[in-house]
């Protein structure tokens, strides 16, 4: 039977053991504190990293990792932390010492002395310092959140980046999407081009820019621009031949009508010839078409093809002007014809036919050997007005001290200082003159010593 003695001794014991708990406790999370903020830090970045690197892995297996690595510290840090422990009897002289029991707790433990009584609240004299235990696991908590939420954009795998391709590729490539588009276009041209495109992009990537894939590339450009042109053009001569058809049926002479029949069949032969041609449902109305009675067609009937040819048309243009609807001259190839029209002087002007004598007409003329070569006046722009040129004058400056070596000072007429002074005859021989010039200094400038010296030297 339990005495009153063990009780005491039980309680207190009790109390011991919480006291070490607490103390044990506290040198695990300080020596967890450190490294656990480190690993929190480090864990964020490697989270992070995997992440970016590898897109398709589970958040909760990032998750799993994190916390089993922080587990795995944990008990590192537990295992170093042990050296420190407390154990019970070490907790209950702290007790004793705190509470100034004056070692009744040791004696009775020792059987010296009966167990005291336990009192409301025991005090070992230690508490928590919340801010230093709580900040560190708050500090990784965020630190591994962050690493697993913050959001991360997957980096690209430069082996499957597909590498920037040849330009003529792309312009193509946008040409046919246009065209499939518009739904204008036989699909069985289309299909051929891509599948050409297809054979191109086939080759090794590094033989992309090589000179036989870029000379196979220029001539499928060059063979679709030639194509779309050709479509282009045998649309605009056949809905031309029809408008011209309609609008004068009753007046046209018969040879003009018949110009127009023969302009519409051979436009319809080189819808039907050409590689690129308009959707079958197009060019099965313009076969089934009889141009020679259009009066039975309905109106509604012919305008609705009419606007499907333009229709056609345009889409040719927009693959020449580069999808910006401004026809040609603008990549198709017939980007200079302005030019040449200008330069070629088409127009009702001067030098319209011959016969028209000189007649001056509107615009530029077509020029010819006997006149002139017909340019328009003011083509690049008005003229402005003419100058009126006047006298050439020279500019005169008067600051002399910024004049250089060489330059014009002054110009002057003048005469020259003749002597005009009377000379009277005088005796041959006679040296009675006092000698001019050099004659003067050498004679008269010596004295009579240096005189006969002289004379005796050229004897």
């Amino acid at each position: 039977m339990e005495t009153p003695s063990d009780k005491l001794r039980d309680a207190w014991t009790r109390q011991a053991a919480a006291v070490a708990r607490k103390i044990n406790l506290a040198w695990w999370v300080e020596t967890l504190s450190v490294p656990l903020v480190t690993v929190g830090l480090i864990g964020a970045c490697v989270l992070l990293l995997i992440r970016r690197e590898v897109p398709g892995s589970q958040p909760a297996i990032l998750a799993l990792s994190a916390a089993g690595t922080v587990a795995l510290l944990a008990g590192i840090s537990w295992l170093v932390a042990r050296r420190r422990f407390e154990k019970p009897e070490q907790s209950m002289v702290r007790i004793e010492a705190s509470m100034r029991l004056r070692n009744a707790l040791s004696a009775a433990r020792a059987g010296v002395a009966p167990w005291p009584e336990v009192p409301p609240r025991v005090d070992a004299g230690i508490d928590w310092a919340w801010q230093r235990v709580i900040v560190p696991p708050l500090a990784a908590l965020a630190f591994l959140t962050a690493g697993l939420l913050i959001p991360v954009s997957a980096r690209s795998n430069g082996a499957n980046e597909q590498p920037d391709q040849p330009l003529a590729w792309e312009n193509l490539e946008a040409d046919l999407e246009r065209l499939d588009q518009e739904e204008v276009i036989d699909e069985t041209y289309i299909e051929e081009m891509r599948k050409k495109l297809e054979e191109l992009r086939a080759q090794e990537e590094e033989d992309w820019f090589s000179h036989s894939s870029l000379e196979a590339t220029d001539t499928l450009k060059k063979e679709h621009a030639g194509q779309v042109e050709k479509l282009e053009r045998e649309l605009g001569r056949a809905e031309k031949a029809l408008g011209d058809l309609q609008k004068n049926a009753g007046a046209m002479p018969a040879a003009e009508k018949e110009r127009l029949l023969q302009q519409f069949d051979q436009a319809l032969q080189g819808l039907q010839n050409g590689a690129l041609k308009p959707n079958p449902g197009l060019l099965d109305q313009l076969q089934q078409l009889d141009p020679k009675n259009l009066g039975a067609i309905p109106p509604e009937q012919l305008q609705q093809l009419k606007e499907n040819m333009k229709k056609a048309g345009q889409a040719c243009k927009d693959c020449q002007g580069g999808g910006n609807g401004e026809g040609n001259g603008q990549g198709g190839g017939q980007g200079d014809e302005w030019l040449d029209e200008l330069l070629e002087g088409e127009g009702e002007g001067q030098g319209q036919g011959q016969g028209q004598g000189d007649q001056p007409g509107e615009g530029p003329g077509k020029g010819g050997v006997s006149r002139g070569p017909g340019h328009a006046p003011g083509v690049l722009g008005e003229e402005g007005e003419k100058i009126e040129l006047g006298d050439l004058t020279g500019i005169e400056s008067k600051d002399l001290s910024r004049s250089l070596p060489g330059d014009l000072l002054q110009l002057q007429d003048g005469e020259h200082d003749v002597d005009k002074t009377p000379v009277g005859p005088r005796a041959g021989g006679a040296t009675g003159s006092t000698g001019d010039g050099g004659d003067r200094v050498w004679k008269d400038s010596l004295d009579p010593e240096e005189q006969k010296a002289l004379k005796k030297f050229f004897e």
